[in-house]
């Protein structure tokens, strides 16, 4: 995480360890006042309103207003609604990414329900007292005559529609950063999986954070080796269930949560934090190309940016998708996407295009809101972004169903979860109608799983 995400937990955990402290106090007045059991009654219903309403990572006021702009070839028109249809005096046909910009305001229902609009067949959710304006995806859908209804909120003030045209970027050579193996699939199995020419580049194992596997048996430094051997051969393996071949993808075998020590200190190793290994070679066995630093195997950062300016040379993408620098928090992501940069300064071959994307956020750990299957609104964004261009592409029912299979093949989203958030789950659905897919527990499986995918464009 970034520092100022960081900064956000920690205002986040202070906050709830003062409204602890308080909760404490009060608890202690009524037993003492009223009895030795009453205490014991509104510390369990405290414990079930905190799971049910307030466990949410929210770093935000839901009443901020999102800060999103749009470059200067953007067509931004007045929209209305006119009995519950909306109305856009514009052809919007060469378009194909509509964005409709609103106000919100969540009804006394929506504090304790999730507020969500309905935009003919789709849903798109917001936060509990939600006050503000937001962004909606229209994407795929004809927005003139389109049904819009609100649920625990109403729609306020003027409406405003941006519209954005691109090519099909599913059509040109098509390189994918990710960072960690389940990067790209999280961010982008339904675009890689409809073009012909495409290249995953995976640069590190993700052994970290192995515990599960110290269950059979293994010490930590052997659990976090086994995790990135699996991790490996994931990012090899995972991509042929959406059509690309093992010679179309590398691992570079670098190690989990290192990569910012790398970029301050570029001509020094950075072995694994866990698994005590320091050589890169070991997990790039399946690779089908020799890269600059299998010379040596140092995960260093002079490696790493050799390294992909050779694979940007050998697979002469078009296209290059990576982590958004500004918006997506994840150490290791903001810094693939800074690797990248520096690479294209010593290939020969340049990108025409940048498509950027964010499998995490600063802001609010639940986006997209609202279950798996439905649109992607636009993020939070207290502070505005660069005024980049928008795509987003849509995914039917089947191709949603593979993305859902391709998620299922990654070990890091397998297994159950802990206990507490199971029981977590089980109060929000009772009490507040939140529903989870049946295809994966794991969180990604609710918010990847979309009718779209979302990506911001940056020209070279």
């Amino acid at each position: 995480m970034t520092g100022r995400k960081q900064q956000l937990l920690k205002r986040h955990r202070r906050n709830k360890r003062v409204a602890l402290i308080v909760a404490l106090a009060v608890l202690l007045v009524t037993g003492i006042l009223l009895a030795w059991w009453v205490p014991l009654l509104l510390l369990v219903g405290g414990w079930i309103a905190h799971e049910a309403w307030f466990a949410d990572h929210l770093f935000y006021s839901p009443r901020d207003d999102y800060q999103h702009e749009f470059p200067g070839d953007c067509l931004s028109v007045p929209a209305r609604l006119e009995q519950g249809l909306l109305r856009v005096d514009e052809n919007l046909e060469r378009y194909d990414t509509l964005i409709l910009e609103l106000q919100l305001k969540a009804t006394w229902l929506g504090r304790w329900l999730d507020p969500y609009v309905l935009l003919g067949d789709d849903r798109q959710d917001f936060e509990r007292g939600v006050s503000g304006r937001r962004y909606l995806n229209l994407s795929g859908q004809h927005a003139n005559g389109l049904t819009i209804a609100s649920r625990w909120c109403r729609v306020v003030g003027e409406l405003r529609l941006h519209a954005m045209r691109n090519p099909d970027f599913a059509k040109q050579r098509l390189m994918i950063v990710a960072p960690h193996a389940d990067d790209a699939e999280l961010a982008a199995f339904g675009l890689y999986s409809r073009v012909s020419e495409v290249a995953i580049a995976t640069l590190t194992q993700g052994e970290i954070e192995a515990e599960a596997y110290e269950r059979l048996g293994l010490d930590k430094a052997a659990a976090a080796r086994l995790k990135g051997r699996l991790r490996t051969w994931d990012s090899i393996a995972a991509p042929l269930w959406g059509g690309v071949r093992q010679e179309q993808c590398v691992q570079l075998g670098y190690y989990c949560l290192q990569l910012p020590a790398m970029a301050e200190q570029p001509e020094t190793p950075f072995g694994s934090r866990e698994s005590g290994e320091a050589d890169i070679r070991a997990a790039r066995q399946y690779n089908p190309l020799r890269l600059p630093a299998d010379e040596d195997g140092l995960p260093t950062w002079r490696n790493l940016v050799a390294d992909l300016a050779a694979l940007v040379d050998h697979y002469r993408p078009e296209v290059v998708l990576t982590p958004h620098p500004e918006l997506d928090p994840h150490h290791d992501h903001v810094a693939s996407t800074r690797a990248l940069l520096e690479a294209f300064a010593l290939s020969a071959w340049q990108p025409k295009t940048l498509l950027l994307y964010a499998n995490h956020l600063h802001d609010n750990d639940r986006w997209p809101m609202g279950p798996a299957g439905n649109g992607i609104a636009l993020p939070p964004a207290i502070t505005a972004l660069p005024a980049d261009r928008l795509w987003s592409p849509t995914l039917d029912a089947q191709q949603q169903l593979d993305k859902a299979m391709a998620l299922a093949l990654q070990h890091d989203l397998q297994g159950r979860l802990p206990l507490k958030r199971r029981l977590r789950r089980l109060i929000q659905r009772v009490l507040a109608g939140r529903r989870w897919p049946t295809s994966g527990e794991d969180e990604f499986f609710r918010k990847a799983v979309r009718r779209h995918e979302l990506f911001w464009v940056r020209g070279r």
